[in-house]
This record gives C-alpha cells, structure tokens and sequence, in this order.
C-alpha cells in the first residue's frame, strides 16, 4: 500500500508573532455564543495531520497524549512534533485554550490526542493514516479529525473509518480543494467523500462559497474556510485557507455539541443521533447541496425552537425504544 496521501492543500495568508483575538471563524459558526453552556470539557478530539507545536502556549495544556506514524524522527512513535505547520492550525481552531493573549478554539476545554499521520512534507501513506484511525479507537477518542485527502479509493482506508463509526467516533473529513466554481461538476476527495464521514466544504467570512471547495454530492455541511486565524508554528499565529481549515470548526462544534447532548438527554448518544444533532444546527446558505450540503454549522438556533426540537427528539428516540 505505496500510495500516498497529502494534506488538503492549503494557501498561507500570513504570520504573526502575536495575536489577542476571537477568530472571525469561531465567531461566524456562534461558537462564543454557547460557551456559557458548555466549552468541550471531556471530550477526546483526535487530530489525523502532521503533528503539533507541543509547546504552543495555546495548546500545550490541551494536548493530552498523541503517537507518530510517520518517517519523520526517524519513525519515533513518541514524537508527535509538527514542523510543517498545518496539524497546529487545524488543532488550534479545534481547541486553543484561553490565553491572556493568542487565540481561542471552538472548544477551549476539549482535549487533543495528536496522532501524525503526515509528514513534515505534509505527505503521508495510507498505511499510517489507517493505523493512526485504529490508534484512535484504541484511545477512545470522541471525535477524528482529518485535513487531508488523495485522489484513491483505498478499501482499507474505508474500513477503518467504518470501523471508527460503529464505535460511535464521529470521524470529520475535509472535503478537498479541486473545486472549480461550478456545482455541475464533481470533485472527489478520499476521505472526504465517503458517506460515512462528516464531509466539509468551505465558505468565506462573508458566507460565500469558495471556489477552490469540491463539489459532489456528499457534502455534509460548510464552515469557514479563508482567512482563518489559528496556532502556527514556534508559537505563532497564521492565516490559512482551506476546506483543511473548515473541517476543524466542525469538529469542534461537534465537540460542544455531544457535551451539551449528554447534558441535554442523560445519556451518550449515538453517531447517527449526534450528527443529527449537528444537522439540526445549520443554516441553509441558498446554493447548491452539493456545494453546502445543509448549510453552514450555526451553533445557535431560536430556545423555543430549540425547546421544540429537542422534545420532539426525545419523543422519537422513545418510540423507537
């Protein structure tokens, strides 16, 4: 199993030495709005990419275990560092915490189980990502996060997130960066067009579609995906712009919402139950599906709405009881 798969190729905006913001992605999907109710605490988020800044002041107290699969230190199982760059913006977005200064995730208090899968050229093989999903399950992770993607349809590959799912791991993939701009036309990704994943396209701040997101018809839903400010390496902060960077607000929305769940029905609930938790929460755009899928991840909806849904939603897990 020789072939290789990369990063969702991604575009550097710019880099900082310091940063004292909410970012304006963590914003537009109302992350803060629900903060006061719950910001991710217990929630195991593992991030499948190219490691982590461990020492990054805004993550390195989420940072709760991780393993390398890669050629990178010579194949040291134990070191997880990221030296291209792309595995600490992903994980920032998921879950930097609150600082004095830098910035802030979607959820500030989940925890980050590093697992890298790709190299410090941002390429890896399927082999590793396979182990890199199993080792997840393994360590019980909640969630798995992955930007990046490869033109193969790799059985294995498949299996595995299958695998993840049956144990109730919500597995988020980013969609991929071959778009052309015309929902006519398919873009296929792999991963991230595996029906049983969460499959991520992007939009700008504005809530326009971004031309370089693929199209087809496993889109999931959006989140922001340019101009996002995050964790960078040695400290940093950078701009990047990607469906890698969308796919990362969802996970981290979805890291808010199985806590909130729990609290909400007493229960754990299903991967099919959360991601219709997640579905419930979204706002359609006006394009395409196969571009938006349901819409933009919007994590505040109307109480008596809310109030309606979730009443109606118990009366539905009852009857099917």
């Amino acid at each position: 199993m020789e072939q290789y798969v990369r990063v969702i190729p991604y575009k550097l905006i710019e880099e900082n030495e310091e940063i004292n913001e909410i970012p304006k992605g963590v914003e537009l999907i109302q992350a803060p709005q629900i903060w006061n109710k719950t910001k991710g605490k217990g929630i195991k988020v593992a991030v499948l990419d190219t490691g982590c800044d461990i020492t990054h002041p805004d993550l390195k107290d989420r940072i709760i275990g991780g393993r390398n699969f890669t050629d990178d230190d010579r194949s040291n199982p134990d070191i997880f560092n990221d030296y291209n760059g792309h595995g600490t913006h992903v994980s920032g977005t998921i879950a930097a915490t609150e600082n004095h200064a830098g910035v802030i995730g979607v959820a500030p208090e989940a925890g980050l189980l590093i697992v890298k899968v790709l190299n410090k050229a941002g390429s890896g093989k399927y082999e590793w990502i396979i182990k890199g999903i199993h080792y997840a399950i393994e360590q019980n992770a909640d969630i798995i996060s992955m930007s990046l993607g490869g033109p193969a349809d790799v059985p294995e590959l498949h299996e595995a997130i299958k695998a993840a799912v049956e144990k109730d791991i919500l597995v988020v993939c980013a969609a991929g960066n071959e778009g052309d701009g015309d929902d006519s036309t398919n873009e296929f990704a792999y991963p991230g067009c595996y029906n049983e994943v969460v499959s991520v396209g992007a939009i700008n701040l504005e809530r326009g579609s971004s031309d370089f997101t693929n199209s087809h018809n496993q889109i999931d839903v959006v989140a922001p995906g340019e101009g996002i400010l995050s964790t960078y390496l040695n400290g940093k902060y950078a701009k990047l712009s990607g469906t890698s960077m969308s796919a990362p607000h969802v996970s981290g929305a979805l890291a808010l919402i199985k806590t909130y769940a729990i609290q909400q029905f007493e229960r754990p609930l299903s991967e099919s139950e959360l991601y219709a938790q997640l579905i419930r929460r979204t706002v359609p755009l006006g394009i395409s599906p196969k571009l938006e899928g349901n819409g933009l991840v919007y994590l505040t909806v109307p109480e008596h709405l809310a109030g309606l849904f979730d009443q109606n939603f118990k009366t539905m897990v009852a009857n099917a009881l």
